[in-house]
């Protein structure tokens, strides 16, 4: 009879020992805010959310232990069991982490450890189910990707500067990346070997047990281009672009009680309820037992770009109800020309529509989310990364409702307050049929498939987040992106998006 043996405990231990100072900054880089939250807790929240993960530690930067611990408390993180010091270099960092990781264990026993630089905020999960996966055929793990740059080798010869020495094979070089993933026993054995040797010093642990471990194969796991390391100042700025480029995919609910029993008795407030998206929405929420308020110009008389009438319609409903659980503005309009060739009226109607009234929605929704932890849901254009020609009060517009959205959703979430966008790719609206005519069949998105996501999109505890919806995926009709790979890809293909 075969015993069954027991997978080893994973665990990722956070390495955020650095300082920023190469970034200029006065606080270590790890609690720099990217996309309205540090790069530490978009770290740990890729590998809370990692299947393969069952526990994380962190090495944080001498004095700033309290820092981490709030950002842990604050996003309820359930797999961070320590918050530790890390050292004054890397390898006193990692020694700390190996006797931590030590503490419990049972003669014997042994377990998976991945350490992964705590300013790589954009690690996806397909890399640490990889690491993971490897360690069950070998005990050393890097992730690496192939060199796009000729790797030179240069000598300084005193004031004349430096000179190249050798240009090694591109094909065989690659750049390191984090995770690196270690049985402890090996990585500790490396350690141990290590601090027999005076000179001892190293700026990873794959390269300690390389040296200090010679038999010891090192497997080379794939990594990715976008799993950048946050170092200089253009990182800071392209890994936030990054994060406002890439979507997130709404966690469908599982069946129609699901959607039932988290709609009924709740108040949805739909600005731009009168037809399209907005309109879809509303049947489809009062189908699940919502008492929904859909407002538009041309079925409540409401004009989203009047304070007054905003106002108003939400106190309407807060009075008949009670509450008030989310508010959507799907409101908007599309005016094709060229700037220099539109009028002053043209103009101002775009900013009011468009801008204005999504900010005023939000400054009046407040207090009523506030009271029901609630969530503001706004409303993008697939030409927010790139103005079009023809349509830049639009696409400007557009682009603004993103950047409201990250940064209302950072103002709100000590009040528990969610904000998030919805990206559709070109949809099946009258609005945009007024503006472009009819399109070939099958070319657009249903306004029904973006109604659907945008229910799933309230009833989730996303935050921040900007949310595409594409035609291609076979799901409800609307592709919902995956990671960054799609955030990457999907610049180009919103090219001839609207």
């Amino acid at each position: 009879m075969s015993q069954h043996i027991a997978k080893p405990r994973t665990t990722a231990v956070i390495l955020a020992g650095g300082t920023g100072q190469r970034v200029g900054l006065s606080i270590p880089k790890q609690l720099l805010k990217i996309a309205g939250k540090a790069v530490i807790e978009h770290t740990l929240t890729t590998f809370e959310n990692a299947d393969s993960i069952d526990d994380i530690i962190v090495l944080m930067a001498p004095g700033y232990v309290p820092d981490v611990e709030k950002i842990v408390a604050k996003a309820g993180f359930t797999k961070v069991r320590k918050i530790i010091e890390g050292g004054s270099t890397r390898n006193e960092t990692t020694e700390r982490a190996i006797e931590a990781l030590g503490e419990g264990l049972a003669e014997g026993e042994d377990r998976n450890v991945l350490f992964h630089d705590a300013v790589r905020p954009l690690l996806s999960q397909r890399v640490i189910t990889d690491c993971v996966a490897a360690l069950e055929r070998y005990h050393a793990v890097d992730v690496a990707i192939p060199s796009a740059d000729t790797i030179i080798v240069t000598r300084t010869h005193g004031e004349d500067g430096e000179f190249i020495t050798e240009i090694p094979d591109r094909s065989r070089l690659r750049r390191g990346q984090t995770p690196q993933a270690f049985k402890l026993s090996t990585i500790r054995r490396a350690y141990e070997v290590a601090a027999g040797d005076p000179n001892f010093q190293a700026t990873d642990d794959c390269s300690v047990v390389l040296k200090y471990l010679p038999d010891v194969p090192i497997h080379v796991v794939a990594g990715d281009e976008y799993n950048m390391k946050v170092t200089q100042p253009v990182d800071v700025f392209i890994a936030d672009k990054l994060f406002q480029l890439a979507s997130t995919a709404a966690p469908e609910q599982v069946g129609e009680e699901a959607y039932r029993e988290l709609l009924s008795g709740k108040t949805i407030v739909i600005f731009g309820g009168s037809y399209g998206i907005g309109k879809d929405i509303a049947e489809l929420a009062e189908s699940y037992g919502a008492k929904v308020y859909a407002l538009g110009r041309s079925t409540t008389g409401t004009h989203v770009e009047n304070p007054e009438e905003v106002d108003d319609a939400l106190s309407k409903a807060y009075a008949e109800t009670g509450r008030i659980d989310h508010v959507v503005n799907t409101a908007g309009v599309l005016r094709i020309g060229k700037l220099a060739e539109t009028d002053n009226a043209t103009i101002e109607e775009a900013l009011k529509v468009n801008y204005l009234a999504p900010v005023q929605i939000a400054r009046s929704a407040y207090k009523y989310l506030a009271e029901t932890k609630g969530q503001l849901l706004l409303y993008t254009s697939s030409s927010y990364t790139r103005g079009r020609a023809e349509y830049s009060l639009y696409s400007s517009t557009k682009a603004a409702m993103v950047n409201l959205t990250q940064a209302l959703s950072d103002e709100w979430a000590g009040d528990g307050v969610r904000v998030n966008c919805i990206n559709p790719e070109r949809t099946a609206t009258p609005m945009r049929t007024k503006a472009f005519g009819q399109e070939p069949a099958g070319s657009l998105l249903s306004s029904e498939a973006v109604a659907r996501t945008s229910l799933d999109v309230l009833l989730s505890e996303l935050t921040g987040h900007v949310i595409d919806v594409r035609q291609q995926d076979p799901t409800a009709g609307a592709a919902k992106a995956t990671g960054f790979e799609h955030a990457l890809a999907s610049v180009l293909d919103r090219q001839d998006g609207v």
